[in-house]
């Protein structure tokens, strides 16, 4: 259950909105961590640390390392706010987890062999219809991704959740809920304008059967 993000943090004593206000000005972030048992946590982190850290897809379903004036927890993200306007982050939730105990997470999806799929070399499109799923797992099964292969994808199909090889010990909310709740994660379809062209060609030919039958 090793860690490729540590976050160095301060604990806070102020709170409410003016308090909040003042650490962001002075290029700080607020943040509280709870969870596992323990007392909630008001913290402080670098607005540059945790943005920095944001670059990478991976910091959101990783386990964290947060160095807490020199005691250490192991954490995932569990909200972040940002600011409507600007690159900036407003407020994070990081939840202490327990080895024993399963985590709810969100995972992105990555796509692969998309532009070597016979629907795409056939002129289709792929569509993303999810870019990461919900699943429950413990701590030390956390993966950073799910991988979506579309190498047998043809034009008009379909991957749904169920077609997804999750690793062990990893399981699918939405899945878990029964198989009416399976889902599309991508499909593939006909760009509009050929699509048309190939409903006219289709009319014309019905029309030329036609006109023959009524000769």
């Amino acid at each position: 259950m090793s860690s490729n993000f540590t976050l160095t943090a301060e604990l806070r004593t102020d709170t409410g909105k003016g308090a909040s206000r003042r650490l962001r000005h002075a290029s700080e972030v607020p943040a509280i961590i709870y969870g596992a048992g323990k007392e909630p946590a008001m913290l402080t982190i670098k607005h540059n640390d945790i943005m920095h850290a944001c670059e990478d897809e991976a910091f959101f379903s990783s386990i964290l390392s947060i160095d807490v004036d020199g005691s250490v927890e192991q954490v995932i993200i569990k909200d972040m706010q940002r600011h409507p306007a600007k690159m900036q982050i407003m407020h994070a939730d990081f939840l202490r987890i327990d080895a024993h105990h399963e985590l709810h997470v969100n995972v992105p999806l990555h796509f692969l062999n998309e532009e070597s799929c016979p629907g795409v070399k056939a002129g289709g499109l792929v569509s993303h219809l999810m870019s990461e799923i919900e699943i429950s797992c413990l701590p030390a099964d956390l993966p950073e991704f799910i991988e979506v292969d579309m190498a047998e994808v043809d034009d008009g199909e379909s991957v749904h959740l169920s077609d997804l090889k999750l690793p062990e010990g990893v399981t699918s909310l939405i899945l878990a809920q029964g198989e009416g709740h399976d889902q599309a994660v991508a499909a593939i379809h006909m760009p509009r304008g050929e699509m048309l062209d190939e409903e006219v060609e289709a009319g014309e030919a019905e029309a030329d059967t036609s006109g023959e039958e009524e000769e």
